[in-house]
């Protein structure tokens, strides 16, 4: 995938900017520095290699040449930008899960608050950083990380995890993917306060109705009956009690389906 066959690949989307990258440490990394700089909103950075790549909780990863989509979309605050980061989030994970669902058949479902299932394993990931002014966020980076080929699956990992290509039984034309994805995430993109932005996402959540449990950073673990999402993003967990307990992506190291 070189950057000619990218940009073709794109050219329909009318991206205000692209950069392309063989090889990288971070295609977030690279984002942020050129949203410090002044990159517009919806300027995406793509690369074959990642060396470094970033996840939840200081996690790394190589992302192999060749077998996996590594992109990084930076997104400005406008003045109906009210909602927080969480919904940033679920831009991406919808952006995957979607373009999976309408285009390859495959039904991909959101692991709370930004994995990527197909299966039940982790097929994509999605990492957002934010810059803030004061109490409002001024720009942030979507990454997403999607395991294409079966060389994407890292050997050591938390989480069980699979590729496309593995569960579709045959080949993606990886450039294919990548505008599928980034089409829906510039259609969703102006509609992330939306009801529908919500109602989509949540539809799209593993686990719902069933019972899981939380390991949480300050907190003894929590095991209740995962109900949804509020309107800010944070999971809602039904308690063995009836009470209804929400939590946010920063108090949540991991989400487990319980046995």
């Amino acid at each position: 995938m070189d950057e000619k066959t990218i940009r073709n690949a794109l050219q329909p989307l009318e991206l205000p900017a692209v950069r392309y990258l063989p090889v990288t440490a971070s295609t977030n990394t690279e984002a942020l520095q050129w949203a410090a700089q002044g990159a517009p909103d919806l300027a995406v950075v793509i690369a074959d290699e990642q060396t470094a790549g970033r996840g939840r909780d200081g996690r790394r990863w190589h992302t192999p040449p060749g077998a996996a989509l590594a992109v990084s979309v930076v997104l400005r605050a406008g003045p109906d930008d009210v909602y927080g980061p969480p919904r940033l989030a679920g831009l991406g994970a919808i952006s995957i899960a979607l373009a999976l669902r309408d285009v390859y058949g495959l039904p991909a479902q959101i692991k709370w608050p930004n994995d990527v299932l197909l299966s039940g394993r982790k097929v994509a990931g999605v990492l957002v950083e934010t810059v803030w002014q004061g109490d409002a966020w001024q720009y942030a980076v979507v990454g997403m990380g999607v395991n294409v080929r079966p060389a994407a699956v890292p050997a050591d990992v938390r989480f069980p995890a699979t590729d496309i290509e593995r569960v579709l039984g045959k080949g993606v034309v990886r450039s294919e993917l990548l505008y599928e994805i980034l089409k829906s995430l510039v259609a969703w993109r102006s509609r992330l306060g939306s009801p529908a932005f919500m109602q989509t996402w949540e539809g799209l959540l593993a686990y719902r109705g069933e019972t899981v449990t939380l390991m949480l950073a300050q907190a003894p673990n929590v095991t209740g009956t995962l109900v949804g999402l509020a309107d800010d993003g944070v999971l809602r967990l039904r308690l063995p009690d009836g009470g209804l307990q929400m939590f946010s992506v920063g108090e949540i190291i991991h989400l487990r389906l319980s046995n």
